[in-house]
Order: structure tokens, then sequence, then C-alpha cells
């Protein structure tokens, strides 16, 4: 009776405080933490304290510990913070919260305080960067200002610590008219006219752009060169809106664009015109117009990315000397991509420097990616898979599963919070050899968590294991519906891998669904035209697999049977997939070397290269990637 009464008063004293009485003690700590979790987005510390307290040493009661120190930060101590980044230093926690100290530092101006706790800051954040210069300053160290100089070359909004930086920079002439007007372009070239004019206040009165003009540019650029007898091109202002109106038009009609800035650009510097050339060309290639190569030529000072697509516009004219041309004017980082150093190799051979050709492809042929199996072919071998070097044991694979990051990761996973799943598996595994990388991707198989034991298993440097890296779950589907479809299955593998990672309820940001990642009108086009009704879970696994291969096989049909178009149609869609065929019979590797998306490219290339492997894995037979490439002809 005493206990029952007990128990009611505590009852009404949480109702008191706004609280419902926490589930009983047995409640699964996993329960509980998830109600700590709610209750920390909910910002309910007093709820979230009464969570807390009954989780004892559950794994995941670090996170719970970072929640209740989050919602009281801007009164904690630094003995509080430091305490916690002690504890958990093993966790990605203790960074996290040393990153959310430093901002409340900062904010509040507690200077002191922030440069003892700034000295342990390994992050890259932009506005802790400010504090930290900002800090310097105060204390008198003026040289710091000069670090704060290439922030403003970031093509993004700077945050609010980043301003009295910048007008320090300007007031100390430290950021000329010139460097002001190079931001002012970055910004018109991303398209943000708002930040354009922020930055263009920097400028002396009365040189600002327009803003409105650059509006209308930015919506009607083809009206606003129509009217060239309205320009005045005395000043710099009105030349860069002109310039800009040109580049605005070359995005969407580069032919366009060329015509009116013919009959502009003796009314412009050199370079100015390079400038504008440059752009024309940039978006001339990306379309594959026959003239993008000749306009880049004219372009002066050019970017990375404009070099790279002047050396693509080159592959697709089969013009190799000046695709040598392109890659020797890269940056020594650019030029040591394993795509550049792929293709100066073949430019090499086909101007007849073999020996400089071989000096290249050689040690790029022991890389175990798309362009290392390029280069394999090209020294007259197949593909084929390094032989399994480690295989961790009972006592190796115990010993890994028993890591507190490894239990907290796969706790994570296992209660559907993937995010911070995957935050954890990485930070525990960022210093392993390849042994212990191998040993973790086993664990995150042996878990059916295939994402990670891909991406792990994938670092790999000296010892690897493929059949980790290219795992094939699911196989008595997908064997199956590939032979129904009469699809190559190492193909299809190679195209789930690269779209899910095997993830069965994997849904992407746009909406696409399970392993095969399709969108919602795409499987609901399929299913009409298999004759199916009422799909209750478009993620199921053999639902997924029958609609995707079903599609695939489609697209395949529709281009010409060609793996490399029918890939790309699935990513980009087979529209896209058409468009950028040439009017030339090329290689497929020069065709998916110069896919305009991104995105699209390099998920081109990867697939093509998982199939490779798969296939050998499969067959146990040597491998051509130039054979599954094919030619690729006109429409």
């Amino acid at each position: 009776m005493v206990m029952l009464f007990r128990t009611r008063i505590a009852a009404l004293l949480l109702a008191a405080a706004g609280l419902s009485a926490p589930g009983p003690a047995s409640a699964a700590p996993e329960d509980d933490f998830l109600a700590a979790r709610d209750a920390f987005r909910a910002g309910d510390a007093r709820k979230l304290d009464l969570y807390a307290g009954r989780l004892g040493n559950y794994v995941l009661a670090p996170y719970v510990e970072y929640w209740q120190l989050g919602l009281r930060l801007q009164n904690a101590t630094s003995a509080e913070v430091r305490r916690f980044m002690t504890t958990h230093a093993e966790t990605p926690l203790a960074s996290r919260l040393l990153a959310d100290w430093l901002r409340v530092l900062g904010r509040s101006q507690q200077w002191a305080q922030f440069d003892l706790d700034y000295q342990g800051y390994t992050g890259q954040d932009v506005e802790i960067t400010c504090y930290g210069i900002q800090s310097r300053i105060r204390a008198g160290q003026t040289d710091a200002l000069q670090e704060a100089r290439p922030l403003w070359f970031v093509p993004r909004e700077l945050p609010e610590s980043c301003i009295p930086l910048i007008d320090a920079l300007v007031r100390n002439r430290r950021i000329s008219q010139d460097d002001v007007w190079t931001r002012v372009r970055a910004a018109l070239e991303g398209g943000n006219v708002s930040r354009a004019n922020k930055a263009a206040q920097y400028l002396p009165q009365g040189q600002q752009p327009d803003y409105r003009t650059l509006t209308l540019i930015t919506s009607n650029p083809a009206g606003y060169l129509a009217r060239q007898q309205q320009f005045d091109l005395n000043t710099r202002t009105g030349r860069e809106t002109v310039m800009y109106a040109a580049y605005r038009l070359a995005r969407s009609s580069p032919q366009q664009a060329a015509m009116h800035w013919t009959r502009l650009e003796p009314r412009f510097s050199a370079a100015e015109r390079g400038y504008v050339w440059g752009q024309i060309g940039y978006f001339g290639a990306l379309r594959h117009e026959p003239d993008a190569l000749a306009w880049l030529k004219k372009g002066r000072d050019l970017s990375d990315l404009q070099l790279a697509w002047k050396a693509r516009a080159a592959l697709r004219l089969k013009d190799w000397n000046e695709v040598l041309a392109a890659i020797d004017a890269m940056t020594d980082t650019e030029r040591g991509d394993a795509a550049w150093r792929y293709w100066k190799a073949r430019a090499y051979r086909a101007t007849g420097r073999d020996a400089e050709a071989l000096a290249l492809l050689q040690p790029l042929s022991r890389e175990y990616h798309f362009y290392g199996q390029l280069a394999l072919e090209d020294l007259g071998e197949r593909i084929s898979t390094p032989a399994t070097a480690y295989k961790p044991g009972p006592a190796e694979l115990r010993a890994m599963s028993a890591k507190p990051g490894i239990r907290r990761a796969l706790e994570l996973y296992r209660l559907n919070l993937r995010l911070d799943g995957v935050r954890e598996w990485i930070f525990v595994i960022r210093d392993f050899d390849d042994q212990q990388l191998i040993t973790a991707a086993e664990v995150a198989r042996r878990h059916d968590l295939y994402d990670r034991a891909i991406n792990t298993a994938d670092k790999t440097e000296s010892l690897h294991d493929f059949t980790l890296r290219y795992l094939a779950p699911f196989r008595d589907v997908l064997r199956v519906r590939a032979r129904q479809m009469d699809l190559d299955e190492a193909w299809v593998y190679g195209l789930i891998r690269q779209e899910s990672r095997f993830i069965a309820d994997a849904r992407s940001r746009v909406g696409a669904s399970g392993l095969m990642q399709l969108m919602p009108a795409t499987a609901k086009w399929v299913a009409t035209k298999m004759g199916l009704r009422n799909i209750a879970d478009v993620t199921e696994v053999d639902t997924n697999i029958s609609l995707g291969t079903y599609y695939l096989r489609h697209v395949l049909d529709t281009l010409d049977g060609l793996p490399v178009l029918a890939s790309a149609a699935y990513n980009a869609g087979p529209g896209r997939a058409r468009a950028w065929r040439p009017d030339d019979v090329i290689e497929g590797a020069i065709y998916a070397e110069t896919i305009p998306f991104n995105e699209t490219r390099d998920y081109v290339k990867k697939v093509m290269s998982n199939s490779s492997y798969y296939a050998h894995t499969f067959s146990n037979q040597l491998q051509s990637l130039k054979q599954r490439l094919g030619m690729v002809g006109p429409r």
C-alpha cells in the first residue's frame, strides 16, 4: 500500500512538472535511448535526464551524454567539455562537441577560453577558422589577417564570423578591385546574383553592377545582348555585365553566345576575350558542340575544369595532340588524376611516344579501378582479381567485434540510425591497417551491412579481399531474374553495387528506392508493363529486382544492346544517353569519359569496372573491359 502511494505521488510530481512517467524499469535500453533522442530533439532537458539515468552501461550511452551537454552548452564550463572529450576521445562525438563548443565561445567572444580549446581543434569548419583568426588578431598577431585572404575566394556564402576579417582585408588593401571582381564572377557563375551583389559592395561607390540588370540577364541573356548599342564598355562594370550575359547565354546556347561574342570581342581586352571564350568553350564541350575545341583554344588562363573538357572535346575528335596539350596545361594535382594519366599515355602512344606511354601505363595497371583495368589491357593483359592475401580467424573477428566503436556502429545500424552508424564506423576504422580493414569488413558482412563491408574492404592498399569488395548477396534471386531477362549477371551486380551497395531499403534524396534504386514513376510504368498490380513495397528484394531488371532490359534493347549506353540511361535517362552519342564511331571508354554529368560519368565508369570484376569472380576467366565497353556510334 505504501509502495502504491509513493508511485502515485511520483506520477503526480512528474505530471506537475509537465512530464509523463517513464516506462517500466524493465524497458529495453534501446527503447530508453530512442526516447532520450526524441527528448533531445524536442529540447526537453528534464525528460532527457530521466531516460539517461536508466541507461547504465548501454553501449550508446555516450550519445545521450552528448545530447545532455548539448542542450546546456551555452552555460557549460570548459571543465565539463574537456571531461567529456577525454572520456569519449575514441568516439566521433568528442570532435563534434569541441566544434559546437568553439562556436559558442566564438559567438560570445570568450577569446581566452577559445584560444585554450582551439589548440586541440583539427577540423575545417570555416566559421570556427574565422573565429580563430579573429582571436589571433585581437591578441596582436596582425600577420594572422593574411590567413583570411583565401576565404575571399571560397565560392560560397561566408559565415558572419568571417565578415569582420573581410572588412579588415579591404581596409588594409589586401583585397584589390580585381579580387572583388573575381568573387563577383564566381558568384554569378554559380547563378547567385544576391551573393554577387554582396561582394560588389566592396567596390568603390558607383562602380557596382546594377542588381536589376544582372537579374534580368540571368533570365534573358540573349535579349540583353541584342541591345548592343546601349552598352557602356568604357567602364569595367559595363564590360563585366556584358561578359556575364555572354556567359549566361553560353550555358543554354554556346553557338548563340559565340555569335554575339565574335561581334563584341574586339572592344574587350585580350584577358577578357580569353575568359569569355573559355566559358563558351566549356559549355560547348559539355554539349559536345563540334566547335567547342576551337573555342577553348581561344581561351586564356583556363581552369583545370575547362582544361579537362578541352581534353574531352579533343578525345571526341580524336585529336591526340590537343589531348596532350590540355593535360600538360593542368595543375600537377589534376594531371596526377588516374583519368589524365591514362589518356596522356594513350595520347603518347597515338603520337608515337611509346616509351613515355609505357612509363605511365605500367604503374597505372596495378591500380584497381576503371583506368587501371584499361591500362592493363593496353599492356596486352586481361582483367583478373588479386588472390585473397588474408582471412581473419575467429579470434580476430571476436576482437574486432568487441571494439567499442564497432559495437556502437553495429547498434546504431540495428536501430536504423544509419547516418550516425556510418560516422561511427568511419571514425573507428580511420587508422586501421589492411588486416584490420579486412577483419572489420568481414564483421560488417556477417551483420549484413554490405555497404560498410564493401567500403571498408575498398580501402586496403597492399592486402586485398575482392570477395568482400565485390559482395554478391541475394544471388538466389538475382541470378534467376537476370537469366529470365537475358541480362549479364555480372553487369547487373556491377550496377546494383553502384546504385545501393546492396542496402535493400535504401532511399535516395530524390525518392529512388531499393537495391536497384527505382524512381516511383519508373516502378509504376514497369509494373504496368509487367501486368503487376498492388505492389505493396517496392523495396522488397524480389519485387525490386524484378522491376529493375525488366527496366534494364528495356533500356538495353532501345540502345543497341550496348551496356555502356544502358548504364548511362539507367542513371540519367535514355534520352540523355542517346543525345550524348557521337557523330562518328568512338570507343566506349571515350563515350564514358565525355558524359557531361559528373555523377553519371563516374557512375558509368564504376558500373563497367565493377562488372568486369564480378564477371571474373563468377567465371574465374580473364575479362576484357574494352570488349564490354564496345564501340559507340551515331544514333
